[in-house]
Parts: C-alpha cells; sequence; structure tokens
C-alpha cells in the first residue's frame, strides 16, 4: 500500500466482498493507489447480451464501483459519497473476455468529486471511456 492513502488493501478488499451489489459481477481488485482503482471483472456467460457480447451494465457498473473505491483511497471508507452522474461511451465490445476497468479522479472538491474510468480487455484495447461525478454527503 502506498504512504498517505486512507484505506489499506484489506479494507478495500472488505468493502467490495461485502458490497452485495459489486458481488453480483464478481469484481476483482487488482490494483489501487492515491485516487485510482482498477478491477477485473471475469467474464461470466451469464452476463453476457444477445450476439455473445458483454453486457454494457457491466461496464458502467464496474466504472462506477472503481471510482467508488478510488474515492475511498483519498477519504477513507466511512466518507458517503455517492454517484450524482455517470456519462458512457460504448467504443467497442468484448466477447467472452475478462475486462479490466481503472478509474481515475481528477478533481477532488469539497462538494464534487469529479473522474474518468476507462475498460479494456487484456490486450489493452478500450472499450469504454465513462466520466463520473460523485457528491459527497
Amino acid at each position: 500500500m502506498e504512504t498517505g492513502l486512507a484505506v489499506t488493501d484489506d479494507e478495500i478488499q472488505q468493502v467490495l466482498s461485502e458490497s452485495a451489489f459489486a458481488r453480483v459481477y464478481n469484481f476483482k481488485l487488482q490494483s489501487f493507489g492515491s485516487g485510482q482503482c482498477t478491477l477485473m471483472i471475469p467474464f461470466r456467460k451469464d452476463l453476457e447480451r444477445p450476439g455473445g457480447i458483454v453486457a454494457g451494465t457491466i461496464f458502467m457498473t464496474a466504472a462506477d464501483v472503481a471510482m467508488w473505491l478510488a474515492i475511498m483511497t483519498l477519504l477513507g471508507k466511512s466518507q458517503v459519497a455517492v454517484t450524482a452522474e455517470l456519462n458512457t461511451t460504448f467504443l467497442s465490445s468484448a466477447k467472452q473476455e475478462d475486462v479490466k476497468c481503472t478509474a481515475r479522479i481528477l478533481k477532488l472538491g469539497k462538494t464534487l468529486i469529479y473522474g474518468v474510468a476507462e475498460c479494456s480487455n487484456q490486450a489493452d484495447k478500450l472499450l469504454t471511456h465513462h466520466t463520473i461525478i460523485y457528491v459527497r454527503k
């Protein structure tokens, strides 16, 4: 763990494993640092949409969860911040493959937190780009 982070590896793993909405997707914490987080989303046949591609909701949820955890690296796990806006651009599709999603905070304000997330496949092909605004409560 980097020094100066507001959460430990154990704490962030615990938050991820205890969050029922995130467990549905079987997200795996790949890495995290100051204001950033990368999740691995293992491919699951039950999360495919017709045509054999990974459903778009998977990318959006991964971006939101990765940003939520990235925020915790700076504010700790007890600080409440909620999604106010999530914009997604789909650039390519994933077919029966694992996906990784990296979120990073660009501006941590007193009220608003602005960040971006990107999802890519294992060959680093960019699949989605997200802009995300969180509101601190």
